[in-house]
């Protein structure tokens, strides 16, 4: 387990390895029953004092993560889930504890592909919306003309055909760019890892606002960045809160989702994005605008994007086409200029020498004809119908203490309990119901705000939505219900 101190952070070296450990906990990079290292170990490893490695492990107990047995050690807490799962005995692959890694953090995977029945986690698109059949047919015409497409290797930067219908499909979205400008990712996770690979080193102050999207936080960490936090209200990220830390610190990076925000689904009008945009020419730091989803609008188009604004650069926008249109080509873009632009070339280089050519070549006959406009019509018209039931369900059947945002385009809703709810361990009752959703505290990079969670409601059927959130609402019922007559919170 490795574990980075940053001495000059202002978070407490105790707190920043409570973090640490947590971190590790919740990405299952530690499972139950394992031992910690020593507090003598740990002081002696970290070059810190052993009050501070007690006062971190404290922590951990006193919130159940771990347990201490009294001339054995301390280990890792086991949950309800491990405890089916794990199986008698030790495993012969033990041995591969001691080999060093340098993962901090990977919460996002753990809720991306899982085995409930009713899914409610990941903000996929139900396939049976997406057009599979098209793409299908495109793959073998394709093949019928040139068999070698198979055979071999893209430019790096992306085929230059695919970069020219991504300008002219931006260019609908208000957003000029060229096809010099645009470099062809596997998927805006990648464009954001690039971007981390490039950019960011330790120590690094990157600012991200809070909650925010998991995988973009476990790349930022695994970089060693400093992360500092911006709250998110009903406009989006908090621009006076960013422009007094900007005033303090030295950010490297700016991240937002400012269009349908993950996980909130706050949107961001252009006043503030302009006021992002200028604290960035100010300051001489990097804007990453991520568009995951700006074409799942259920009333009026969003404001025109910070990368449409942008004239010297400061701007690097993802676009990903995966979730609107094929998971399984794995295609996004990302847009930056000047040098910037070079280095992440370079980069992609460095990491993969350019996505597949066969899935870039698949999607140009799709993105380039009426059908495209005609898809995202009939996208937007199925999940608002999804997302409206789900808004009545949770306005039927939901505790009166329970809120939410209302999103105006996006997948998800995000949902704030009681502040003594803790949603980790109130997803070990769902999941015994055979549903799963996202935490909230897989949304924050440093605060511990445990009493959110995130539904979505574009990967389900009506049905399985209706089951789910239903469910979900009468289980937080008789929550409240048991400590409202025992005076004490139930066991999450």
């Amino acid at each position: 387990m490795h574990i980075e101190i940053q001495r000059n952070a202002d978070m407490s070296i105790s707190k920043q390895i409570y973090l640490s450990i947590l971190d590790h906990i919740r990405s299952e990079l530690l499972e139950g029953e394992l031992p910690l290292p020593s507090v003598r170990t740990l002081s002696k490893q970290l070059g810190v004092s052993l009050v501070t490695v007690v006062k971190a492990y404290q922590m951990l107990e006193q919130e159940g993560f771990i347990t201490s047995v009294q001339g054995k050690g301390t280990f890792i807490r086991k949950t309800k889930i491990e405890a089916a799962e794990r199986k008698e005995g030790s495993s012969s692959y033990d041995w591969q504890l001691s080999v060093q890694d340098y993962l901090p953090r990977s919460q996002f995977a753990r809720f991306h592909q899982v085995p409930e029945k009713i899914h409610l986690s990941s903000n996929m698109i139900d396939p049976s919306l997406l057009p599979n059949r098209y793409l299908e047919q495109e793959i073998h015409k394709m093949l019928s003309k040139n068999q070698k497409v198979v055979s071999q290797y893209g430019e790096i930067q992306g085929d230059k055909a695919l970069r020219q219908a991504m300008v002219e499909y931006l260019q609908r979205m208000d957003l000029p760019t060229s096809p010099d400008n645009i470099l062809v990712t596997s998927g805006s996770q990648q464009g954001i890892d690039l971007i981390a690979r490039t950019f960011v080193g330790p120590g690094d102050v990157v600012i991200m606002e809070a909650p925010t999207y998991p995988g973009a936080i476990d790349v930022f960490r695994g970089r060693g960045a400093t992360i500092l936090t911006v709250p998110v209200d009903s406009d989006g990220m908090r621009v006076d809160l960013l422009h007094n830390l900007c005033d303090t610190y030295n950010p490297k990076i700016i991240y937002t989702v400012p269009t349908f925000h993950n996980p909130t689904g706050a949107v961001m009008p252009t006043k503030r994005r302009r006021q992002i945009l200028e604290i960035a020419r100010s300051t001489q730091c990097l804007v990453i605008e991520d568009d995951p989803c700006s074409e799942i609008y259920f009333e009026r188009k969003p404001p025109a994007s910070i990368k449409s604004l942008d004239k010297d650069g400061h701007v690097i926008y993802l676009k990903g086409l995966s979730k609107i249109l094929a998971p399984g080509c794995r295609i996004g873009i990302l847009a930056a200029s000047g040098s910037i632009f070079k280095r992440l070339l370079a980069a992609k280089a460095n990491a993969d020498l350019g996505s597949p050519l066969l899935t870039q070549k698949a999607i140009i006959p799709f993105i380039t004809s009426k059908r495209m406009m005609d898809h995202l019509k009939k996208l937007r018209t199925a999940l608002k119908i999804r997302r409206d039931l789900v808004m009545e369900i949770l306005t039927q059947h939901s505790p009166k203490e329970v809120s939410w945002f209302i999103p105006k385009g996006g997948l998800n809703i995000w949902l704030t309990l009681p502040s003594w709810i803790d949603t980790d361990h109130f997803l070990i009752e769902a999941k015994n119901e055979q549903i799963t959703f996202l935490p909230g505290s897989a949304c924050y990079p440093t605060e511990q705000e445990n009493h959110h969670l995130r539904l979505s409601y574009s990967y389900m059927n009506e049905q399985q939505l209706t089951q789910g959130v239903s469910t979900i609402c009468n289980l937080l019922q008789s929550a409240i219900d048991l400590k409202t007559t025992q005076d004490s919170s139930p066991h999450f």
